[in-house]
């Protein structure tokens, strides 16, 4: 079940399909945030339904692994003890399992996709998750590990690098667990342009916006609470022909809220 998420990103990658990914961080004023990730694989899912005999669909490990996440969010804790893998009795790994919850999207009996939530996670939170995730292999939007203080936040823009997800496909962990070797990162990089039509992130505050120091291509203030990330994919995983120049590209957003 851990690997779930994996198995989103490998079957997106072998139906040479695109995928979306879409997440939402909302930042809170007592200095914790919560990150939702949705993963849509529905035109992934259609294709490689169709370029497989129906006499093994039902052998599909990766299909039948997302068939046993629950419709609704249960946490890792509880997906781990339902199936009697839970490995650990480190109060601070069960913490953090208890935080980090997963469902799937379908519609009608038809998967869909795959959500992830971590729900509440405070600074020290993201810390200890560095060493849990290496057998969990869940990806993390680095946008939730800026710095946020519970009215402002600081954007380091050299992070927009979807790096996390490179380093899942590459068989790592989270993002600053282990440098990619150039030709890991040129092989990754192929497969990410492959297999994503769209990867954004939306900033939600709980108080309203102040101010916004900085400018950045991909980062736009939506309105008053919250603000968007659009990733422009050629300019991360395309040739160097398809790479646009930015017109605004400051290391430092900064964004304070009343």
């Amino acid at each position: 079940m851990k690997k779930s998420l994996l198995f989103v990103l490998l079957i997106c990658f072998f139906a040479l399909q695109s995928c979306s990914i879409n997440s939402e961080i909302i930042y809170h004023k007592d200095s914790a945030s919560t990150m939702v990730m949705d993963i849509d694989m529905k035109e992934a899912m259609e294709m490689m339904k169709s370029m497989v005999p129906d006499s093994v669909k039902n052998d599909q490990k990766e299909i039948a692994e997302l068939d046993k996440l629950p419709r609704t969010w249960t946490s890792l804790y509880e997906l781990d003890k339902k199936e009697g893998k839970l490995k650990t009795n480190n109060p601070d790994s069960i913490k953090i399992m208890k935080k980090i919850f997963m469902k799937s999207n379908a519609e009608g009996k038809e998967i869909t996709g795959v959500s992830l939530k971590m729900d509440h996670f405070t600074k020290a939170d993201y810390s200890g998750l560095t060493n849990f995730s290496k057998e969990e292999k869940l990806p993390v939007d680095q946008m939730a590990l800026n710095t946020w203080d519970g009215k402002t936040l600081t954007i380091d823009t050299e992070n927009l690098n979807l790096n996390g997800f490179k380093d899942i496909l590459a068989g790592k962990g989270i993002p600053g667990e282990e440098s990619l070797s150039a030709d890991d990162a040129e092989k990754t990089a192929a497969m990410m342009k492959m297999m994503y039509k769209s990867i954004g992130t939306t900033l939600k505050f709980e108080n309203k916006i102040k101010s916004v120091s900085g400018k950045h291509d991909w980062i736009t203030k939506v309105d008053d609470y919250s603000v968007r990330i659009n990733y422009d994919l050629d300019a991360l995983f395309g040739d160097d022909k398809d790479k646009k120049p930015l017109k605004n590209s400051d290391k430092k957003i900064v964004i304070v809220t009343e």
